[in-house]
């Protein structure tokens, strides 16, 4: 991908819920089968990312012209979600989202992943993340079986 057909990594916008709303619901969806169905409306999911997302965390989206690819979200030093669309995936759409966070993380950052989401932890495993905490599931609200990733940046340069 040259740099100038990259996608731009900007600050969401209240205008963006309802685009990052859809790409949270097919992400989930596409990539973590083994999680209920969803319960709640493309409405209510957009609800959410306009009053508790946008506004407890930094959000940055991937767009192609008027198009967003994916989102991240940063709460204090912990990436809360990394989501795109489940088409873009593998096309270095989430290494562009991750090394903004990164930058914005001098002292590192932590993420949870569920122990069967193998394609992410492999992810975040190539990106230097690596594991500090396995978990039962009996903190999760889906109760399955997590693990907590941390990165720290390399401070020899």
């Amino acid at each position: 991908m040259s740099e100038d057909s990259r996608p731009k990594i900007r600050r969401a916008e209240a205008a963006d819920a309802a685009e990052i709303a859809s790409i949270h619901m097919s992400s989930r969806a596409a990539t973590m089968p083994y999680l209920p169905p969803q319960r709640r409306s493309h409405e209510q999911v957009t609800a959410w990312v306009e009053k508790v997302l946008l506004t407890s965390s930094r959000v940055w989206v991937a767009a192609e012209d008027t198009e967003l690819l994916g989102y991240a979200a940063l709460a204090a030093d912990m990436l809360d979600h990394l989501y795109l669309r489940p088409l873009v995936r593998r096309q270095g759409i989430g290494t562009l989202l991750l090394d903004e966070v990164k930058r914005h993380s001098p002292d590192g950052l932590s993420l949870h992943v569920f122990q069967q989401n193998t394609d992410a932890r492999a992810f975040y495993e190539r990106h230097g993340f690596t594991t500090v905490r396995i978990g039962d599931g009996s903190d999760t609200m889906e109760k399955l079986p997590d693990m907590t990733l941390r990165w720290t940046p390399d401070v020899a340069g």
